[in-house]
């Protein structure tokens, strides 16, 4: 017998459907409380969303590559305490960043070009388009804009004679180029923050919009947090790969690693609910740790032979 296999999913805030229902949901006036949910500290207050789904048309695309156009259901909800941890977030990410910015902005200015072309060179690199660049553009910087241009200028140098110069005698100098960069700050809309877009196929009469947004969350396991664990506390770097096989290893390599650190995950926080205890956290007293946290625990422990 045939069984479906049902699927929900987060649609990630770079897909135009996710902006397009966003904007949708900024016009609602009133939506159902779907979730409610107790603080992750006693100290915090309970976390609510608000939503509702609507079906839109897209584009799907087959294994077979055919694309057409099927009607798909996407649950969208909003928490304005969700909401306002990513204003928190935001803004102290930006303050890191700042500070590395500010580091880049003194260095540029430094570098001294003989000529128009270097400066050029330079100029590209600094924008990710030197030679040897590879796919879409790199955005070192998340949270700020970075504008370079180049200046023609003068400086003094060295004379050429040794001895004292004559008073007539102008001082010597020498054109080149620098490159400048001007700074902004990106602004983050607060009408952006705390906004839950699933797309699922399960039916409006197979499941509630409760039950997919409850369902969503009890995953202790899913995609998105295995890509926020491959980004950062794997630390894999940049690799250009070619070899379809080689791909294949690195990708199995991954996904072993991400095996071990959610089993992890999922073994200490089901022995501190079975037991009701709380461990600490980044932010306080947690039954829910990460396995990076879990791991940061050992950080001290040292092995002597």
């Amino acid at each position: 017998m045939e069984r479906k296999i049902d699927v929900v999913t987060l649609v990630p805030r770079t897909c135009a459907i996710r902006q397009a229902l966003e904007a949708w949901g900024q016009q609602q006036l009133a939506w159902p409380l779907l979730v409610e949910k107790p603080g992750r500290t006693k100290a915090e207050a309970p976390r609510r969303w608000h939503g509702q789904s609507v079906m839109r048309q897209v584009e799907v695309e087959y294994s077979d590559q055919r694309v057409v156009q099927e009607e798909v259901r996407f649950v969208v909800g909003h928490s304005s305490q969700l909401a306002q941890q990513q204003a928190q977030s935001y803004a102290a990410a930006q303050v890191q960043e700042a500070e590395a910015v500010a580091a880049h902005v003194r260095q540029v200015p430094a570098r001294w070009f003989a000529c128009q072309p270097d400066a050029e060179a330079a100029l590209a690199e600094y924008e990710g388009r030197g030679q040897g660049r590879r796919g879409r553009r790199p955005r070192p910087w998340r949270y700020h804009t970075l504008r370079y241009g180049i200046r023609a200028e003068s400086r003094r140098t060295r004379r050429a004679r040794r001895g004292r110069p004559a008073k007539t005698e102008p001082a010597p100098t020498e054109s080149g180029y620098r490159v400048v960069v001007e700074v902004e700050g990106l602004r983050h809309p607060e009408e952006d923050n705390g906004w839950t877009v699933l797309a699922t196929t399960v039916r409006p009469e197979e499941g509630t919009d409760t039950e997919i947004l409850q369902a969503y969350h009890d995953q202790t396991t899913t995609v998105e947090p295995g890509f926020r664990w491959i980004k950062n506390p794997a630390a894999i770097a940049p690799v250009w790969l070619e070899k379809p096989e080689r791909i294949a290893a690195l990708a199995m390599l991954t996904v072993i690693g991400l095996l071990v650190s959610s089993i992890m995950q999922r073994q200490v926080r089901l022995y501190l609910h079975t037991h009701n205890q709380q461990v600490p956290g980044n932010k306080g007293a947690t039954a829910t740790p990460t396995a990076v946290v879990v791991l940061s625990w050992f950080a001290q422990v040292a092995l002597v032979q």
